[in-house]
């Protein structure tokens, strides 16, 4: 009889986590600001545990469930191009790198001003 206890045990648990377990739960609902698009990421952690006794008269089971859901980034979707924003906690490399996109596109646009402006004086 515990056999089936258990197993009942163990089906209850994973039902109930498909209830709160879904791909919105990883990739969140889409934020639209202007011709933005915002997703927010996140990591989800989940632990289940089962276990069954049977004994003279009586069969006991029980079970237990835990989750963790933390968010570690943001993807932004604007003018066509992609770019994804870690939020987690990071450490001074890591933000560098993120940086270094955005300042190759500012120094980029500041020398096309620059061009521009030395072909109007010509």
């Amino acid at each position: 009889m515990s056999v089936n206890n258990f197993e009942s045990t163990v089906e209850a648990l994973l039902k109930g986590m498909g209830n709160y377990v879904s791909t919105k739960t990883v990739v969140g609902e889409a934020i639209h600001i202007d011709d933005a698009i915002i997703l927010p990421l996140a990591e989800v952690s989940f632990g289940v545990a089962a276990g069954a006794f049977s004994g003279d008269h009586k069969d006991n089971g029980g079970g237990g469930m835990g989750g963790k859901i933390t968010p570690s980034a943001v993807l932004v979707i604007q003018n066509g191009t992609s770019k994804l924003i870690n939020i987690k906690n990071q450490d001074m490399i890591t933000k560098l790198m993120d940086m270094v996109p955005d300042l190759i596109d500012r120094f980029s646009a500041g020398r096309e001003k620059k061009d521009d402006i030395n072909l109007k004086e010509v």
